[in-house]
């Protein structure tokens, strides 16, 4: 963050609040217990921290940052979608200010949003995007429209639609070369480590942007735990960094 400036009339450096934004995300939960935590332990390393409701607008206006923190697009690329839960099933309509709308996401009912991630073969997240749980996987096409001429993506056969598809998609059949169980062991770490299956900020901004800082912390963490075997096997793990 060296090239971005500090605004004249800012208490924290760009370095501090990308540093605060992945620590509210490796944290989970809401803001309240993350501010708890940052003034009780925290308060002599971010001595200039705003109060609770300045620091998460910061954090919900700079979410672009995180594209710095994205690994850069391969040959090989694989993509699939997973839902994330906002609301109760049973809490559904009750308020006009919904956030989340109803689908499904991974066979199964939901009230919240869908993320769409594209990975290289180690499983690196190289482009993301989030919208409501209602829309078909198709939605998501347009990331692979970002990644054209760089990779050629393998999506969830659910990715796929009945014309229009962009040029980089090909869709993955199993068999031959089947990523689906790194798709797996991508969205396990999001829910055991990354607690990201469930978002509690109200207003949709600021669930896109925790999402983005959850990717951003998860590629961080995906790369220090990155191992290659002697075969070339690539060991994904961020166990180490489960809180």
């Amino acid at each position: 963050m060296r090239d971005v400036p500090k605004h004249p009339e800012a208490t924290l450096s760009p370095s501090e609040g990308v540093t605060l934004a992945l620590r509210s995300a490796i944290n989970g939960g809401g803001t309240r217990a993350c501010y708890r935590w940052l003034t009780r332990d925290s308060l002599a390393l971010f001595p200039h921290v705003p109060e609770r409701p300045r620091l998460a607008r910061l954090l919900r206006t700079h979410p672009v940052w995180t594209a710095r923190l994205l690994a850069t697009p391969t040959v090989l690329g694989v993509a699939a979608t997973s839902g994330i839960a906002l609301l109760h099933p049973r809490r559904a309509g009750r308020s006009p200010q919904q956030r989340g709308k109803q689908g499904q996401s991974h066979h199964r009912w939901m009230v919240g949003g869908k993320r769409g991630v594209g990975w290289n073969p180690g499983g690196l997240i190289c482009v993301w995007d989030w919208a409501t749980a209602n829309v078909h996987d198709p939605h998501f096409q347009p990331l692979m429209a970002q990644v054209d001429h760089l990779m050629i993506v393998l999506p969830d056969p659910g990715c796929h639609a009945t014309t229009g598809d962009p040029a980089p998609l090909t869709v993955g059949q199993r068999g031959p070369w089947n990523p689906w169980m790194r798709v797996a062991t991508v969205w396990s770490m999001h829910t055991t480590v990354l607690p990201s299956k469930q978002v509690r900020q109200r207003v949709w901004a600021y669930c896109r942007a925790r999402v983005g800082w959850t990717m951003a912390a998860f590629h961080l963490f995906a790369r220090w735990g990155l191992e290659i075997a002697d075969e070339n096997m690539v060991r994904l793990s961020i166990a180490e960094f489960s809180l």
